[in-house]
Parts: structure tokens; C-alpha cells; sequence
């Protein structure tokens, strides 16, 4: 882990762990309600986790905080993945246009203008990897939907509405990914920008 993002989790946690102290001394939690048992089976509040019943404003603001930065670390990984992992590095020669049939390059001429051309271009990887983890996202998420809908459309007696909602987004998301990090060519661009 380099010394910039220790940096970064170590302003997370002096800003969260205050914020956390102030929130436990909020309202205390109440007493569950539960569904009487002798009338139905289903338990609409059991989950995974033992989580409490009820927060107070404090500790969902926290709460809120902790699951942006959750967030915003999980973009910064998809996005570092998508650049590193499957692109070429950077002493591979790039091409800097489509090939010709002489053997020297074609420009794009819907990029290629007298201000801006293309740097780098890099085939997409195309390999049988990204293919294999496509089709495996794409069964989870299909998965995750059939779940969320027999959750929905069943008396079940524990309800995981959030997990299987979650489990189908962040699967559509990651399929998103692969496809851009396998399937995508790498093209840079430059331009000149002027300053008047």
C-alpha cells in the first residue's frame, strides 16, 4: 500500500471515528417488533447479520458516510482496473490508426482534425478471460434477478430483498466493467487547447 493511500484512510478515520463517538450517545435503540408468529412464519426482519432495529440520525449520517466512501473506493478500483489490468503496457508500440492495405496507416478523419489526432491506439484484448468472466456475470446477475423475483413473488420466511437488489446491480456494473476492460479498444487522444 503506497504512502498516498494511507494518507487518505488515515483523514477517513479521523473524521469518521469522532463522528461515530458523537453517535453512540444518540437516542438508544428500541425494542424490536416482530410479527406475531402464531398468525404468520414469515420474519421480515431477519437477515444475515444481527443489525439493530432502529439508529439514530447520528448514526445514519455516519452510516451514509462510511458506505460513500465504500463507494468511491470501489470506483477508484474498477477504474484502476480497467486501465492496468488487461491494457497493454506502456513500452508496447501503438498503432496510431487502422491498418492499410499498403502496409502504413489510415487516420481517423472524425478524430484526426488540425488541432487534435490520435497518440495511442491498442486492439481490445479480446481474450477467452474477459469472455469467461462476461459469462459468468451474466449468470449471476440473471441468478441475483430470479432470486429478487421469487423473494417477491413468494411468502418467504426471511426476506433478502437488498442483498439479491445489490447482488443484480453490482453484477450488471462489474459486467459493464469487463466488457470495457476486454472488449474495448484503448485510444488516447490529443489536442491543442488554446487560451485566449
Amino acid at each position: 500500500m503506497n504512502r498516498k493511500t494511507l494518507v487518505i484512510l488515515a483523514v477517513v478515520i479521523a473524521v469518521l471515528l469522532p463522528m461515530w463517538f458523537v453517535a453512540l450517545h444518540g437516542e438508544p435503540p428500541s425494542e424490536e417488533i416482530a410479527i406475531d408468529q402464531s398468525v404468520s412464519e414469515m420474519r421480515p426482519l431477519e437477515g444475515v447479520l444481527d443489525t439493530p432495529n432502529k439508529l439514530s440520525p447520528s448514526q445514519v449520517g455516519v452510516i451514509v458516510w462510511i458506505a460513500l466512501f465504500a463507494l468511491f473506493g470501489t470506483l477508484v478500483a474498477a477504474h484502476r482496473f480497467m486501465n492496468r489490468a488487461v491494457r497493454p503496457p506502456d513500452n508496447e508500440p501503438a498503432a496510431s490508426g487502422e491498418p492499410a492495405a499498403d502496409g502504413g496507416r489510415v487516420g481517423w478523419s472524425w478524430i484526426d482534425t488540425d488541432h487534435r489526432w490520435v497518440v495511442a491506439y491498442h486492439e481490445a484484448t479480446e481474450s477467452i478471460e474477459g469472455l469467461a468472466a462476461m459469462g459468468a456475470l451474466a449468470v449471476l446477475a440473471i441468478v441475483f434477478a430470479a432470486l429478487f423475483t421469487g423473494e417477491y413473488l413468494t411468502l418467504a420466511r426471511t426476506q433478502y430483498f437488498g442483498i439479491y437488489a445489490a447482488g443484480m446491480f453490482c453484477s450488471l456494473a462489474l459486467l459493464t466493467v469487463a466488457y470495457y476492460a476486454w472488449f474495448v479498444p484503448h485510444v488516447e487522444i490529443a489536442e491543442h487547447r488554446g487560451h485566449d
